[in-house]
């Protein structure tokens, strides 16, 4: 059964889902989809267009669906789309996209700690954790499984490929490869993820070769392309190390260093 508290105010034309929770003093506004089993604890606000999969956790005075914070936006409609199974809690702020049609996403079973903000046009993978605090600027991709430190604040443009991780307070300026671990102000690559990756079952042999191509990118004398060939003539033919080269040749504000 849904569950709409009386003093939740809901657009006639919202379509919220079966055994959705509204609690007391939530808005949700014209144009908002909500999935099944979706929780709003209480004072959320969810503007449109927006689209919300199954399951999604809202705790106090999120916000999200908000019309962009940049200065070009002239009005026209843009759009929020998110997945299933987040969770969003208290003070969350996410907003939709700049362009007429442009799009703010946001992938399933992401953990966005209080304060969090995802500004206008970012891009969010799936199984990330944003501690308190993490910002995104606009136009931002995050790759899966990220994971972003505490008062982290990434610069528009920027991305942060699958598995990298932010340490607390960190200026993010430039792209953090996948895998690796970036922090400090302005943040500096001090490894690889290698807690993350066991975690999700990436086993020695992978390990290894991370390693290797740290430190072709970070522990020689070698520039990025140079880094690039050794890891290719060198390093075994895995999706990881793919992943990585690709991510690295594909920047287009370079790589934190």
């Amino acid at each position: 059964m849904t569950s709409i508290h009386p003093t939740a105010v809901i657009d006639p034309s919202a379509e919220i889902g079966a055994g959705c929770e509204v609690g007391p003093y939530c808005v949700i506004g014209a144009g908002v989809v909500l999935g099944e089993g979706c929780w709003l604890q209480h004072h959320v606000s969810l503007t449109g267009p927006s689209r919300f999969g199954k399951e999604n956790r809202f705790f106090s005075f999120c916000a999200l669906g908000q019309r962009t914070q940049d200065l070009k936006y002239a009005g026209e409609p843009t759009h929020l789309e998110v997945g299933d199974g987040n969770t969003f809690r208290e003070f969350v702020t996410v907003n939709r996209g700049t362009a007429p049609g442009a799009f703010t996403r946001i992938g399933s079973r992401g953990n966005f700690l209080a304060y969090c903000h995802i500004a206008h046009d970012c891009t969010v993978g799936d199984d990330v954790i944003f501690s308190n605090n993490g910002t995104l600027a606009g136009h931002v991709i995050v790759e899966d499984h990220v994971i972003l430190g505490g008062l982290t604040a990434v610069h528009q443009f920027c991305r942060l490929g699958r598995h990298a991780m932010t340490g607390g307070c960190s200026k993010i300026v430039q792209d953090v490869p996948s895998f690796m671990i970036a922090d400090g102000n302005p943040a500096r690559v001090r490894g690889i993820n290698k807690v993350g990756m066991e975690r999700h079952g990436h086993g020695p042999d992978t390990l290894r070769a991370m390693k290797e191509s740290y430190r072709f990118l970070y522990r020689s004398d070698l520039n990025v392309a140079q880094a690039v060939e050794r890891m290719r003539a060198e390093l075994p033919d895995i999706p990881e190390i793919e992943h990585l080269i690709a991510f690295v040749t594909q920047s287009a504000r370079g790589i934190i260093k």
